[in-house]
């Protein structure tokens, strides 16, 4: 069976948010969740956030044609932080608008390596002929009860942002993902990636140390925790496919200081 290759994406930035609500009973559920850890929720933080839900994010990437018309078998929601308000169920969500029989989970509590953890899992799924298709959402909300303990420049804050990606099985010339894989440094985890032309190195804004020096390379914009690659893949993949051989996206999570790279690659043709 051919591997999987993007055949739609779609990318939402900083979208409007709403007027909160259920604040009072998640501010309970926050005070028992952090008083074990001598923590507390931030009232004032919790409030004046956007309030942009991960719901919210799932409707707009679903009202991009691209992925509205997709039929998955198989829909994953990846994400770094934590929703709005807690006991929400985004998958099924997810599966609803997009023709309701794909069986449906959301990955989190990794970091940056949520999505690569996604494609891992997709690309295994379609191996195995249990999906012909996938969506893959990856979601970032920012208004949480507590700062996040993120190395940030004073200057730098994170935004709202969703990218989804339909995948689906190669058929002619497109854009295939082909691995995905992690190590404890840029350097290491891109050894094997580079040195062939016709690569893109696309680096996230987490990528700090020095990397092998490779000629085609795209640094994304810090603005995200999770989303900012394939924020950029699903704005810049037909153009990329059109112009590179390979691309290589890479981050490293600032939490665990561990790199993860994913390897697409243009096919048919």
């Amino acid at each position: 069976m051919s591997g999987l290759a993007v055949r739609a994406a779609a990318s939402v930035r900083s979208p409007r948010g709403r007027v909160p609500e259920g604040v009072p009973a998640a501010l309970d559920y926050f005070r028992d969740l952090l008083t074990p850890f001598g923590e507390k929720p931030d009232e004032e933080l919790l409030s004046r956030g956007p309030h942009v839900h991960h719901r919210d994010l799932v409707d707009l990437l679903v009202a991009d044609e691209g992925v509205g018309r997709s039929r998955p078998e198989l829909a994953i929601v990846a994400h770094a932080l934590p929703d709005v308000v807690p006991f929400t169920a985004v998958a099924p969500h997810l599966t609803e608008q997009l023709g309701g029989w794909a069986v449906n989970f959301a990955i989190g509590q990794q970091g940056l390596a949520a999505p690569f953890t996604a494609l891992r899992i997709a690309s295994a799924y379609h191996r195995s002929g249990r999906a012909a298709e996938v969506v893959i959402a990856v979601l970032e909300q920012t208004t949480l009860p507590t700062p996040f303990p993120l190395p940030l420049p004073r200057a730098t804050s994170l935004t709202d942002s969703a990218a989804a990606l339909v995948l689906g099985a190669s058929t002619g010339e497109g854009l295939g993902f082909v691995r995905a894989h992690a190590a404890g440094s840029a350097a290491a985890a891109l050894g094997r990636e580079l040195g062939e032309d016709g690569t893109l190195l696309v680096l996230g804004p987490w990528v700090t140390e020095d990397v092998p020096d490779h000629g085609a390379v795209h640094r994304v914009a810090p603005g995200s925790y999770c989303t900012s690659l394939w924020l950029e893949l699903a704005d810049h993949w037909q153009e990329w496919q059109r112009d590179f051989r390979r691309i290589v996206l890479c981050d490293t999570d600032p939490r665990s200081g561990r790199s993860h790279v994913a390897l697409f690659a243009a096919t048919g043709g």
